[in-house]
């Protein structure tokens, strides 16, 4: 089997090739089908997936079984100064990997988000919700999605949320040197999701991906929270000495409006291959156990 994946330094391509040359993750082994997998880990420096004809020419050549499309442009509030260039990253990245996936007969994983969401409801969000994003990320990715669902036929879309990993910086990371650094830190109280560790999401992936059970999933932590409280938890597991303080959104100046209200429900998970995903303060003790800062 031949795996392509893009973003392959970032939080999630990073901790999916890791899993993949391990055979497990912390969640258990990963299917057997994978084991000997030729595994391709590309970038911007290697490819540029917003070129179509680059992505359709090195494609072709790899010819690859599987591709993970984990690339993405995530700076929230850089996105709504640089429309063009979020555009070209979130919605014709995914577009054009999906069009050389159906002209060489391979599945398509898609990494998308929370954000499609408007963020006005109180029940967490199914596969079947209407989207309404309301900023530019949101708006590129679920662009993104549907260029995805119109170009190939072999695709699985799944949205995640306030991801975490051991690679690259992340919320989890920026609290524990902002704790250790300042002694007191205030957080904004009035948005709620799901804190998601990487290792989690991508075991599900692997999972996915060997099926054919096409379409959305959501794929998100066990359990919401707010941005106070994942931080309260982070300084309270770490025993770093500081004090965390509620605030609101509109206290602190961003370029984007972020959604209210954006936990996801795995449902396609349950109703397929199963979701195993742990309770984000188990899944966070874990993480802190073992990254180093």
């Amino acid at each position: 089997m031949k795996i392509l994946i893009t973003g392959c330094r970032g939080q999630l391509g990073s901790q999916i090739i890791n899993i993949l040359k391990e055979g497990a993750s912390e969640l258990g082994t990963i299917p057997q089908d994978y084991r000997n997998s030729e595994i391709i880990g590309v970038d911007i420096e290697e490819l540029d997936i917003s070129n179509l004809e680059l992505v359709k020419s090195f494609i072709n050549e790899v010819k690859p079984d599987i591709v993970i499309n984990s690339a993405a442009y995530t700076n929230v509030d850089s996105c709504e100064n640089n429309r063009d260039l979020a555009l070209k990253v979130n919605s014709l990245g995914p577009r054009n990997l999906a069009i050389a996936c159906e002209q060489v007969d391979a599945k398509l994983i898609h990494i998308s988000t929370d954000y499609v969401f408007r963020g006005n409801g109180t029940i967490p969000y199914r596969e079947y919700d209407v989207t309404n994003p309301v900023s530019v990320y949101g708006e590129t990715k679920l662009l993104g999605e549907n260029y995805v669902r119109e170009c190939c036929l072999r695709y699985f879309i799944v949205r995640t949320a306030w991801l975490y990993g051991y690679n690259g910086n992340n919320f989890v990371k920026t609290i524990m040197k902002a704790a250790k650094e300042k002694g007191h830190l205030e957080v904004v109280n009035d948005q709620r999701g799901n804190p998601t560790n990487a290792e989690d999401l991508a075991h599900h992936i692997l999972k996915i991906a060997l099926t054919d059970e096409y379409g959305i999933y959501h794929c998100t932590g066990t359990g919401e929270c707010t941005w106070y409280d994942f931080a309260k938890a982070i300084v309270k597991f770490k025993e770093i000495e500081c004090t965390v303080s509620p605030t609101t959104s509109n206290k602190i100046n961003r370029a984007a409006e972020r959604p209210a209200f954006s936990s996801l429900d795995n449902m396609m998970l349950r109703c397929s291959v199963g979701d195993e995903m742990r309770d984000w303060r188990e899944a966070l003790k874990v993480f802190l156990e073992k990254v180093k800062i």
